[in-house]
């Protein structure tokens, strides 16, 4: 092999021709550095609001954006200042040049939560707009210092000393309360709980890991439900797992003798808040131990009676209720191991009390009887004349109840519940969805009857809908990425993938049924938007 001597002027041709390679290479770098940032410019709120994380349930503070628009008879003082406010959502939607990348490359559901028609603006809250206020405690020269009350002075301490529960010390400080107390306190006249607000991610977490104290059987309802005690004084509603993901309802099997199933509560849950509803409690879904979180721990004889072992040597029970509590129908673990959902339990009745109201629409819960409106097609005409229906937003409420329950196929839909201190001019409960997600592969058209009976509908709720149809936050899609924070996700996908494409499905179903009330009335939409304008 031959060596070749490079001579001193050679060798610097080579080092020149070599830096001005690598200084070719800089400027070619730093003009597609350029040009990739002009061709997608984000506004600042919106580029700061996405990050790389997908699980919400982290304790990160939610940047701060326009409140949830809250609606109430009084229309016309909400449209002026939506017209005010709105113009600042509206201008930085349409300064999203690469919208549909920012999609593609971050967190639908993060993309979906920072979209303006989930930032609507909202009046500010009143005193009076609060179910529950901390007591302060402001003597006046006459009382002293004897009045009852929490100040950020002084301590409510538990008086309680059974044995596991915690000794308690809560100021009116928030960041001294449980996250269930935080809940209750956050409740307000126009929704169950703010979205933004990172408790929700709090009691979520906290339902599905705090150690439980206590279990004893829930009166009332007509399948077995537990109400289980935490240690800080907490409360939760559980249902267990009765069949599997993938099994449908029986179809010759009527709505109301349907199980009732723990990832239906946790799905239902998922799916009011993608709705922008918030009228459903926080559901968490947990793998507990039979023996240990309930058979050891429970003081509810007529429970602990049912408990047995089968052959399989599995730790099964039963409880007492009116359906499938018998030992034909067991809650068995595997081998003591079981999913269930939790439910964050709403502020006693002795402190906030509720109305319950019977469903214009219910179903008769006949195998041979059809209710009124089933047989008469002119039925919304009577209820839009009848109290508290024929005023206020009542009507619209009961018609967002529908299409969620058209979403997940829930056909016991009897009652619904309201809290008595904001009287008629409120938000409605929708509670106890246990029966929903029963059938994807029948859409049940009857609930949907006060849609089509009406043909009335909220403006907020059709341009999310709409919004949800679309390829970018298709419903299915972020349904999916909602459930998958859940726990139980881990185990088992909370809905198979047939209940997905149903979601989607259904959606277009209702916006068709909109389109034939527009094409044969004139005022379909109630505009709860005012001076919000489509792009």
């Amino acid at each position: 092999m031959v060596r070749r001597n490079l001579g001193p002027t050679t060798r610097s041709v080579y080092i020149c021709l070599a830096c001005l390679s690598l200084a070719l290479h800089l400027i070619l770098a730093f003009f597609c550095l350029a040009v990739l940032q002009t061709a997608c410019v984000l506004p600042n709120s919106y580029s700061a609001s996405i990050s790389p994380r997908t699980d919400t349930r982290e304790e990160n503070p939610v940047p701060s954006y326009p409140h949830k628009l809250s609606i109430n008879s009084e229309n016309d003082k909400y449209h002026k200042l939506n017209a005010t406010r709105l113009p600042e959502a509206i201008g930085a939607e349409k300064k999203l040049i690469c919208a549909k990348k920012v999609v593609k490359n971050a967190s639908r559901l993060e993309a979906l939560f920072h979209h303006p028609l989930y930032n609507l603006p909202e009046p500010e809250l009143l005193e009076d707009d609060w179910l529950l206020r901390v007591k302060t405690n402001e003597p006046t020269d006459d009382e002293g210092d004897d009045k009852e009350g929490i100040s950020s002075d002084s301590q409510w301490q538990s008086g309680s000393h059974e044995k596991g529960y915690d000794k308690v010390s809560w100021t009116s400080k928030a960041e001294t309360h449980p996250p269930w107390l935080r809940f209750h306190l956050g409740i307000t006249r126009w929704e169950l709980y703010n979205r933004k607000d990172p408790t929700v991610a709090k009691l979520t977490h906290y339902l599905a890991n705090q150690h439980i104290l206590g279990a004893v059987q829930k009166s009332g309802g007509t399948q077995l439900k537990l109400l289980l005690s935490f240690p800080n004084y907490g409360q939760a509603l559980l249902k267990p797992m009765k069949q599997s993901r993938d099994a449908e309802t029986d179809v010759n099997l009527f709505y109301f003798s349907d199980f009732e199933r723990h990832n239906a509560e946790i799905s239902a849950f998922h799916l009011d808040r993608l709705l922008g509803f918030n009228r459903i409690p926080p559901v968490a879904g947990r793998l507990i131990n039979i023996t240990r979180e309930i058979r050891e721990i429970t003081t509810d004889r007529k429970l602990s009676r049912t408990f047995f072992t089968s052959p399989a040597g599995n730790v099964c029970f039963y409880g007492q209720c009116e359906y499938y509590c018998s030992s034909e129908h067991p809650l068995c673990g595997q081998p003591d191991s079981l999913e269930v959902s939790l439910a964050a339990m709403l502020p006693d009745l002795s402190l906030a009390p509720r109305r319950s109201w019977r469903s214009p629409w219910r179903r008769s819960y006949s195998r041979t009887k059809l209710a009124q409106w089933e047989k008469d097609s002119a039925y919304c005409d009577t209820v839009k004349q009848t109290p508290p229906y024929n005023h206020g937003t009542r009507l619209v409420d009961v018609i967002d109840m529908a299409i969620l329950d058209f979403l997940m196929s829930n056909m016991d839909r009897h009652h619904y519940e309201t809290f008595e201190k904001f009287g008629n001019d409120t938000f409605l409960l929708h509670l106890d969805n246990g029966r929903a997600f029963g059938r994807h592969s029948q859409d049940e058209l009857s609930i949907l009857a006060p849609l089509q009976q009406c043909c009335r509908i909220r403006r907020s709720t059709l341009l999310r809908l709409r919004l949800l149809s679309g390829p970018d936050f298709r419903l299915s899609k972020v349904m999916r990425e909602s459930l998958s924070q859940d726990l139980l996700e881990a185990v088992a996908p909370l809905l198979s993938e047939p209940h997905l494409h149903a979601l989607d499905r259904r959606l277009a179903a209702v916006l068709r049924v909109v389109k034939i009330c527009q094409e044969q009335h004139d005022e379909v939409i109630f505009n709860d938007l005012g001076g919000y304008e489509e792009d």
